[in-house]
Protein backbone atom coordinates (compact mmCIF):
# COMPACT_ATOMS: atom_id res chain seq x y z
CA UNK A 1 0.00 0.00 0.00
CA UNK A 2 2.86 2.37 0.70
CA UNK A 3 4.02 2.25 -2.92
CA UNK A 4 0.47 2.80 -4.15
CA UNK A 5 0.01 5.78 -1.84
CA UNK A 6 3.28 7.34 -3.00
CA UNK A 7 2.59 7.20 -6.72
CA UNK A 8 3.01 10.48 -8.53
CA UNK A 9 -0.04 11.89 -10.28
CA UNK A 10 -0.12 11.68 -14.08
CA UNK A 11 1.11 14.78 -15.84
CA UNK A 12 1.09 16.25 -19.31
CA UNK A 13 3.01 19.07 -20.90
CA UNK A 14 2.16 21.66 -23.50
CA UNK A 15 5.12 22.90 -25.53
CA UNK A 16 4.67 26.41 -26.91
CA UNK A 17 7.07 27.69 -29.56
CA UNK A 18 6.41 30.61 -31.88
CA UNK A 19 9.41 29.84 -34.13
CA UNK A 20 7.79 28.14 -37.14
CA UNK A 21 11.14 27.59 -38.87
CA UNK A 22 12.51 25.75 -35.85
CA UNK A 23 9.41 23.57 -35.56
CA UNK A 24 9.67 22.78 -39.28
CA UNK A 25 13.36 21.88 -38.90
CA UNK A 26 12.57 19.50 -36.06
CA UNK A 27 9.93 17.79 -38.18
CA UNK A 28 12.27 17.52 -41.15
CA UNK A 29 15.21 16.17 -39.12
CA UNK A 30 12.97 13.62 -37.38
CA UNK A 31 11.65 12.42 -40.74
CA UNK A 32 15.20 12.17 -42.11
CA UNK A 33 16.30 10.18 -39.07
CA UNK A 34 13.34 7.82 -39.47
CA UNK A 35 14.12 7.27 -43.17
CA UNK A 36 17.78 6.60 -42.32
CA UNK A 37 16.78 4.06 -39.64
CA UNK A 38 14.47 2.26 -42.08
CA UNK A 39 17.18 2.13 -44.72
CA UNK A 40 19.72 0.84 -42.17
CA UNK A 41 17.31 -1.88 -41.03
CA UNK A 42 16.79 -2.92 -44.64
CA UNK A 43 20.57 -2.96 -45.29
CA UNK A 44 22.17 -4.02 -42.00
CA UNK A 45 25.61 -4.63 -43.60
CA UNK A 46 25.83 -1.13 -45.12
CA UNK A 47 28.27 0.74 -42.85
CA UNK A 48 27.78 4.04 -44.68
CA UNK A 49 24.01 3.80 -44.15
CA UNK A 50 24.53 3.05 -40.46
CA UNK A 51 26.76 6.12 -40.15
CA UNK A 52 24.18 8.30 -41.94
CA UNK A 53 21.53 7.03 -39.52
CA UNK A 54 23.69 7.98 -36.53
CA UNK A 55 24.29 11.44 -38.00
CA UNK A 56 20.61 11.91 -38.83
CA UNK A 57 19.57 10.96 -35.30
CA UNK A 58 22.16 13.37 -33.85
CA UNK A 59 20.78 16.17 -36.05
CA UNK A 60 17.25 15.39 -34.89
CA UNK A 61 18.32 15.38 -31.23
CA UNK A 62 20.07 18.73 -31.74
CA UNK A 63 16.99 20.24 -33.36
CA UNK A 64 14.75 18.93 -30.54
CA UNK A 65 17.13 20.46 -27.96
CA UNK A 66 16.98 23.81 -29.76
CA UNK A 67 13.17 23.59 -29.84
CA UNK A 68 13.10 22.87 -26.11
CA UNK A 69 15.35 25.87 -25.45
CA UNK A 70 13.14 28.16 -27.55
CA UNK A 71 9.87 26.94 -26.05
CA UNK A 72 7.71 27.62 -23.05
CA UNK A 73 6.55 24.47 -21.33
CA UNK A 74 3.34 24.33 -19.32
CA UNK A 75 2.86 21.28 -17.11
CA UNK A 76 -0.49 19.96 -15.93
CA UNK A 77 -1.17 17.37 -13.22
CA UNK A 78 -4.11 15.06 -12.75
CA UNK A 79 -6.19 16.20 -9.81
CA UNK A 80 -7.23 13.76 -7.10
CA UNK A 81 -10.68 12.42 -8.02
CA UNK A 82 -12.40 14.17 -5.13
CA UNK A 83 -10.88 17.54 -6.06
CA UNK A 84 -11.75 17.07 -9.74
CA UNK A 85 -15.35 16.16 -8.96
CA UNK A 86 -15.68 19.14 -6.59
CA UNK A 87 -14.34 21.45 -9.29
CA UNK A 88 -16.96 20.14 -11.73
CA UNK A 89 -19.65 20.63 -9.07
CA UNK A 90 -18.56 24.25 -8.63
CA UNK A 91 -19.24 24.88 -12.34
CA UNK A 92 -22.63 23.31 -13.07
CA UNK A 93 -24.08 23.71 -16.53
CA UNK A 94 -26.87 26.19 -17.08
CA UNK A 95 -30.29 24.68 -17.70
CA UNK A 96 -29.82 25.08 -21.47
CA UNK A 97 -26.32 23.57 -21.34
CA UNK A 98 -27.61 20.63 -19.27
CA UNK A 99 -30.38 20.03 -21.79
CA UNK A 100 -27.66 19.85 -24.44
CA UNK A 101 -25.85 17.19 -22.40
CA UNK A 102 -23.13 19.29 -20.76
CA UNK A 103 -21.67 17.90 -17.51
CA UNK A 104 -20.23 21.29 -16.55
CA UNK A 105 -20.44 24.94 -17.58
CA UNK A 106 -18.20 25.27 -20.64
CA UNK A 107 -17.96 29.03 -20.08
CA UNK A 108 -16.46 28.84 -16.58
CA UNK A 109 -15.02 25.37 -16.08
CA UNK A 110 -12.14 25.38 -18.60
CA UNK A 111 -10.24 28.25 -16.95
CA UNK A 112 -10.90 26.78 -13.51
CA UNK A 113 -9.51 23.40 -14.60
CA UNK A 114 -6.48 24.87 -16.38
CA UNK A 115 -5.65 26.83 -13.23
CA UNK A 116 -6.31 23.95 -10.80
CA UNK A 117 -4.27 21.46 -12.85
CA UNK A 118 -1.40 23.87 -13.57
CA UNK A 119 1.87 22.72 -12.03
CA UNK A 120 3.27 26.15 -12.85
CA UNK A 121 0.82 28.00 -10.60
CA UNK A 122 -1.28 29.64 -13.29
CA UNK A 123 -4.08 31.65 -11.72
CA UNK A 124 -7.67 31.37 -12.91
CA UNK A 125 -7.48 34.92 -14.24
CA UNK A 126 -4.34 34.07 -16.22
CA UNK A 127 -5.98 30.93 -17.57
CA UNK A 128 -9.04 32.94 -18.63
CA UNK A 129 -6.79 35.51 -20.29
CA UNK A 130 -4.98 32.86 -22.34
CA UNK A 131 -8.13 30.95 -23.25
CA UNK A 132 -9.79 34.19 -24.41
CA UNK A 133 -6.85 35.81 -26.17
CA UNK A 134 -5.18 32.90 -27.94
CA UNK A 135 -6.40 31.62 -31.27
CA UNK A 136 -9.10 28.95 -31.09
CA UNK A 137 -6.73 26.05 -31.91
CA UNK A 138 -4.16 27.20 -29.34
CA UNK A 139 -6.80 27.78 -26.65
CA UNK A 140 -8.15 24.28 -27.42
CA UNK A 141 -4.65 22.82 -26.97
CA UNK A 142 -4.34 24.53 -23.58
CA UNK A 143 -7.72 23.18 -22.50
CA UNK A 144 -6.93 19.70 -23.86
CA UNK A 145 -3.64 19.54 -21.95
CA UNK A 146 -5.46 20.19 -18.68
CA UNK A 147 -8.46 17.99 -19.53
CA UNK A 148 -6.68 14.98 -21.01
CA UNK A 149 -4.40 14.48 -18.02
CA UNK A 150 -7.57 14.12 -15.92
CA UNK A 151 -8.58 11.21 -18.18
CA UNK A 152 -5.18 9.52 -18.22
CA UNK A 153 -4.90 6.04 -16.72
CA UNK A 154 -1.69 4.20 -15.96
CA UNK A 155 -3.48 1.03 -14.90
CA UNK A 156 -3.78 -2.08 -17.02
CA UNK A 157 -6.01 -5.02 -16.39
CA UNK A 158 -4.02 -8.23 -16.31
CA UNK A 159 -5.10 -11.36 -18.07
CA UNK A 160 -7.04 -13.40 -15.58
Amino acid sequence: MNRLRQRKRPQSTLLICDDDQLRKRVEETEQAAQRARIFTEASPDDEAAAQRAVQAEAAAEQARAELDDASEVLTFLALPREVFEELIAQHPPTETQAEEGAAFNPDTFPAALVSAASFDGMSREEAEELLNSWSAPEANELWEAAWQVQQKSRVELGKG
